[in-house]
Protein backbone atom coordinates (compact mmCIF):
# COMPACT_ATOMS: atom_id res chain seq x y z
CA UNK A 1 0.00 0.00 0.00
CA UNK A 2 1.20 3.76 -0.93
CA UNK A 3 2.29 5.45 1.80
CA UNK A 4 0.21 8.80 2.42
CA UNK A 5 0.78 12.05 4.05
CA UNK A 6 -1.07 15.36 4.86
CA UNK A 7 1.64 16.97 2.87
CA UNK A 8 0.96 14.80 0.05
CA UNK A 9 -2.03 15.41 -2.64
CA UNK A 10 -3.76 14.19 -5.66
CA UNK A 11 -3.55 16.55 -8.39
CA UNK A 12 -7.54 16.08 -10.40
CA UNK A 13 -6.04 16.59 -13.94
CA UNK A 14 -3.81 13.38 -13.57
CA UNK A 15 -6.32 11.04 -11.96
CA UNK A 16 -10.03 12.16 -13.19
CA UNK A 17 -11.14 9.27 -15.41
CA UNK A 18 -14.63 9.46 -14.94
CA UNK A 19 -16.52 11.15 -18.26
CA UNK A 20 -18.54 13.12 -16.10
CA UNK A 21 -16.13 15.33 -14.33
CA UNK A 22 -14.15 18.37 -15.95
CA UNK A 23 -11.04 20.02 -14.86
CA UNK A 24 -9.97 22.77 -15.91
CA UNK A 25 -6.16 23.51 -15.52
CA UNK A 26 -3.86 21.55 -13.87
CA UNK A 27 -3.13 23.08 -10.21
CA UNK A 28 -6.62 21.32 -8.40
CA UNK A 29 -5.45 19.30 -6.16
CA UNK A 30 -7.32 16.54 -3.43
CA UNK A 31 -5.60 16.11 0.05
CA UNK A 32 -6.22 11.87 -0.06
CA UNK A 33 -4.17 11.14 2.71
CA UNK A 34 -6.94 9.48 4.74
CA UNK A 35 -8.98 8.02 1.85
CA UNK A 36 -8.82 6.40 -1.31
CA UNK A 37 -8.75 9.20 -3.25
CA UNK A 38 -11.01 11.55 -4.92
CA UNK A 39 -12.77 9.81 -7.54
CA UNK A 40 -13.02 6.44 -4.79
CA UNK A 41 -14.28 8.68 -1.56
CA UNK A 42 -15.06 12.05 -3.02
CA UNK A 43 -17.52 12.17 -5.43
CA UNK A 44 -20.58 10.34 -4.85
CA UNK A 45 -22.27 9.73 -8.25
CA UNK A 46 -24.26 7.04 -9.47
CA UNK A 47 -22.45 6.51 -13.15
CA UNK A 48 -18.51 6.24 -13.00
CA UNK A 49 -16.73 4.10 -11.10
CA UNK A 50 -16.06 0.70 -12.18
CA UNK A 51 -19.66 -0.98 -12.21
CA UNK A 52 -21.83 1.52 -13.17
CA UNK A 53 -19.97 3.40 -16.00
CA UNK A 54 -21.51 0.31 -17.78
CA UNK A 55 -24.82 1.07 -17.18
CA UNK A 56 -27.03 2.72 -19.55
CA UNK A 57 -28.32 5.62 -18.10
CA UNK A 58 -32.05 6.12 -17.29
CA UNK A 59 -31.75 9.97 -17.66
CA UNK A 60 -29.41 12.79 -17.79
CA UNK A 61 -26.25 12.67 -15.81
CA UNK A 62 -25.12 15.71 -14.11
CA UNK A 63 -22.04 16.93 -14.71
CA UNK A 64 -19.28 18.21 -12.33
CA UNK A 65 -16.58 21.14 -13.32
CA UNK A 66 -14.22 22.13 -11.40
CA UNK A 67 -11.79 25.74 -11.83
CA UNK A 68 -8.29 25.62 -11.55
CA UNK A 69 -6.58 26.32 -8.01
CA UNK A 70 -9.09 24.75 -6.40
CA UNK A 71 -7.93 23.42 -3.13
CA UNK A 72 -10.41 20.51 -1.76
CA UNK A 73 -9.53 19.09 1.99
CA UNK A 74 -9.64 15.79 2.56
CA UNK A 75 -12.96 13.61 3.34
CA UNK A 76 -14.86 16.52 1.37
CA UNK A 77 -18.12 14.68 -0.19
CA UNK A 78 -19.52 15.70 -3.59
CA UNK A 79 -23.10 14.68 -4.09
CA UNK A 80 -23.50 14.00 -7.69
CA UNK A 81 -24.87 11.93 -10.88
CA UNK A 82 -28.57 10.56 -9.76
CA UNK A 83 -29.13 10.43 -6.19
CA UNK A 84 -31.82 12.39 -6.42
CA UNK A 85 -35.16 9.59 -6.29
CA UNK A 86 -36.20 10.28 -2.69
CA UNK A 87 -39.24 12.27 -3.59
CA UNK A 88 -39.93 14.37 -0.47
CA UNK A 89 -43.46 15.51 -1.62
CA UNK A 90 -44.24 11.44 -2.53
CA UNK A 91 -46.19 9.72 0.19
CA UNK A 92 -43.26 6.92 0.51
CA UNK A 93 -39.90 8.30 0.32
CA UNK A 94 -37.93 4.93 -0.48
CA UNK A 95 -37.00 4.48 -4.20
CA UNK A 96 -38.74 1.65 -5.60
CA UNK A 97 -37.46 0.33 -8.84
CA UNK A 98 -40.60 0.01 -10.65
CA UNK A 99 -41.48 3.48 -10.51
CA UNK A 100 -37.46 4.73 -10.45
CA UNK A 101 -37.94 7.27 -13.56
CA UNK A 102 -40.74 9.10 -12.13
CA UNK A 103 -38.78 9.37 -8.83
CA UNK A 104 -35.64 11.19 -10.12
CA UNK A 105 -35.85 15.40 -10.53
CA UNK A 106 -32.31 16.15 -12.07
CA UNK A 107 -30.51 18.99 -9.74
CA UNK A 108 -28.42 20.22 -12.77
CA UNK A 109 -24.46 20.67 -12.66
CA UNK A 110 -22.31 21.44 -10.16
CA UNK A 111 -19.78 24.28 -10.45
CA UNK A 112 -16.78 24.92 -8.72
CA UNK A 113 -15.23 27.74 -9.15
CA UNK A 114 -11.66 28.95 -9.68
CA UNK A 115 -9.34 29.46 -6.85
CA UNK A 116 -12.31 28.08 -4.17
CA UNK A 117 -11.57 26.31 -1.11
CA UNK A 118 -13.13 23.27 -0.08
CA UNK A 119 -12.40 22.62 3.68
CA UNK A 120 -12.19 19.15 5.21
CA UNK A 121 -15.71 16.93 5.35
CA UNK A 122 -17.53 19.90 3.68
CA UNK A 123 -20.09 18.30 1.89
CA UNK A 124 -21.43 19.73 -1.64
CA UNK A 125 -24.86 18.96 -2.19
CA UNK A 126 -26.20 18.37 -6.33
CA UNK A 127 -27.00 21.19 -8.68
CA UNK A 128 -25.08 24.59 -6.65
CA UNK A 129 -22.28 26.65 -7.86
CA UNK A 130 -19.38 27.72 -5.83
CA UNK A 131 -18.02 31.18 -6.90
CA UNK A 132 -14.61 31.89 -7.61
CA UNK A 133 -12.48 32.43 -4.31
CA UNK A 134 -15.20 31.31 -1.85
CA UNK A 135 -13.97 29.37 1.11
CA UNK A 136 -16.24 26.48 2.56
CA UNK A 137 -15.73 25.83 6.19
CA UNK A 138 -15.16 22.31 7.73
CA UNK A 139 -18.31 20.23 8.13
CA UNK A 140 -20.34 22.30 6.33
CA UNK A 141 -23.21 21.04 4.34
CA UNK A 142 -23.69 23.33 1.04
CA UNK A 143 -27.01 23.45 -0.69
CA UNK A 144 -27.46 26.35 -2.66
CA UNK A 145 -24.80 28.86 -4.38
CA UNK A 146 -22.05 30.07 -2.75
CA UNK A 147 -21.14 33.72 -3.74
CA UNK A 148 -17.57 34.50 -5.14
CA UNK A 149 -15.11 35.80 -1.93
CA UNK A 150 -17.49 34.88 0.05
CA UNK A 151 -16.86 32.15 3.45
CA UNK A 152 -19.69 30.29 4.44
CA UNK A 153 -20.20 27.71 6.95
CA UNK A 154 -22.91 25.40 8.72
CA UNK A 155 -25.77 22.73 7.91
CA UNK A 156 -27.14 24.24 5.66
CA UNK A 157 -24.01 26.71 5.08
CA UNK A 158 -24.58 30.19 5.31
CA UNK A 159 -22.71 33.68 4.66
CA UNK A 160 -20.52 34.67 7.53
CA UNK A 161 -18.62 37.28 6.30
CA UNK A 162 -17.09 37.80 2.77
CA UNK A 163 -13.23 37.83 2.23
CA UNK A 164 -12.75 41.28 0.48
CA UNK A 165 -15.02 44.73 0.33
CA UNK A 166 -17.44 44.28 -2.64
CA UNK A 167 -15.45 46.81 -4.59
CA UNK A 168 -12.56 45.02 -4.29
CA UNK A 169 -14.64 41.60 -5.06
CA UNK A 170 -15.96 43.38 -8.50
CA UNK A 171 -12.19 44.46 -9.46
CA UNK A 172 -10.39 40.54 -8.83
CA UNK A 173 -14.17 38.91 -11.15
CA UNK A 174 -13.38 41.83 -13.88
CA UNK A 175 -9.13 40.94 -13.89
CA UNK A 176 -10.13 37.19 -14.91
CA UNK A 177 -6.91 36.55 -13.14
CA UNK A 178 -7.74 32.44 -13.41
CA UNK A 179 -7.92 32.52 -17.27
CA UNK A 180 -4.77 34.79 -17.66
CA UNK A 181 -2.35 32.88 -19.74
CA UNK A 182 0.54 30.72 -17.82
CA UNK A 183 3.23 33.24 -18.04
CA UNK A 184 1.05 36.33 -16.90
CA UNK A 185 0.42 34.08 -14.04
CA UNK A 186 3.18 32.83 -13.29
CA UNK A 187 5.03 36.63 -13.65
CA UNK A 188 1.99 38.27 -11.75
CA UNK A 189 1.41 35.36 -8.87
CA UNK A 190 3.86 37.45 -5.88
CA UNK A 191 0.75 40.10 -6.60
CA UNK A 192 -1.75 37.67 -6.21
CA UNK A 193 -0.13 36.60 -2.44
CA UNK A 194 -1.05 40.30 -0.89
CA UNK A 195 -4.72 41.66 -0.26
CA UNK A 196 -3.43 44.42 -2.03
CA UNK A 197 -5.76 44.88 -4.88
CA UNK A 198 -3.90 48.26 -6.45
CA UNK A 199 -0.87 46.40 -6.41
CA UNK A 200 -2.08 43.95 -8.24
CA UNK A 201 -3.83 46.31 -11.11
CA UNK A 202 -1.39 48.32 -11.43
CA UNK A 203 1.48 45.54 -12.21
CA UNK A 204 -0.99 43.68 -14.76
CA UNK A 205 -1.86 46.69 -16.48
CA UNK A 206 2.65 47.23 -16.63
CA UNK A 207 2.69 43.62 -17.76
CA UNK A 208 0.21 44.45 -20.49
CA UNK A 209 2.02 47.29 -21.81
CA UNK A 210 5.16 45.51 -21.90
CA UNK A 211 4.00 41.95 -23.39
CA UNK A 212 2.24 44.22 -26.09
CA UNK A 213 5.02 46.09 -27.15
CA UNK A 214 7.38 43.44 -27.62
CA UNK A 215 4.64 41.47 -29.50
CA UNK A 216 4.81 44.35 -31.76
CA UNK A 217 7.96 44.68 -32.53
CA UNK A 218 7.91 40.51 -33.53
Amino acid sequence: MQNKHWSKVQLLHEVVSNPNITVKGKHSYYSDAWDKGFEESVVRYLHGDEISREWEPRWKIDKLFIGDYVCIAAEVVILMGGNHTHRADWLCLYPFMDFIEQAYIGKGDTHIGDGSWLGMRAMIMPGVSIGEGAIIAANSVVTSDVEPYSVVAGSPAKVIKYRFDPSVVEELLALNVYDWPAEKFDALKRFLCSPDIDQLKNEALSYDAENGSQLDQV
